[in-house]
């Protein structure tokens, strides 16, 4: 599904991680945690979630990486319901916010987005040191 997410999100170029590291990454290490949606026990979706801090705040939020339907099962509310699951997965661990980011042009997702109160934050750019320009920087 990792790589139906980013071919929908024309950057399949992008995907070096295999199964084995996700599962090492994820299962192993804990580095962030992943809920499936299933129907009749077939996983039609997931999202991968972990914990950041907000220093503003004073306490940790839960941020979504990626939350992914498949295109047959999308418009019928199931990304609703794992942001919903995300939801008070934060609430309960005293989170104090809960943030993703989302392309711009993705209509549906800004669409369902805004349905539930989210709210843009058009003031912020994300900045990234990819893995090569990361050791570049750590070693000069």
């Amino acid at each position: 599904m990792i790589k139906s997410l980013a071919e929908y999100e024309k950057c399949l170029d992008e995907v070096v991680a295999d199964e084995q590291t996700i599962h090492h990454s994820v299962f192993i290490e804990k580095s962030a945690e992943v809920i499936f949606a299933e129907e009749n026990g077939v996983v039609i979706g997931f999202a991968l979630f972990f914990h950041n801090f907000s220093t503003f705040v004073g306490r940790k939020g839960l941020y979504i990486e990626d939350l992914y339907i498949i295109p047959k099962k999308r418009g019928l509310g199931h990304g609703k319901a794992i942001l919903k699951h995300l939801a008070k997965i934060a609430v309960e661990r005293n989170c104090g916010r809960m943030e993703w980011i989302c392309l711009d042009w993705n209509a549906p997702a800004l669409k369902v987005y805004r349905s539930i109160g989210a709210i843009p934050m058009d003031e912020w750019t994300i900045q990234r040191l990819s893995e090569d320009a990361l050791k570049k920087f750590a070693n000069n």
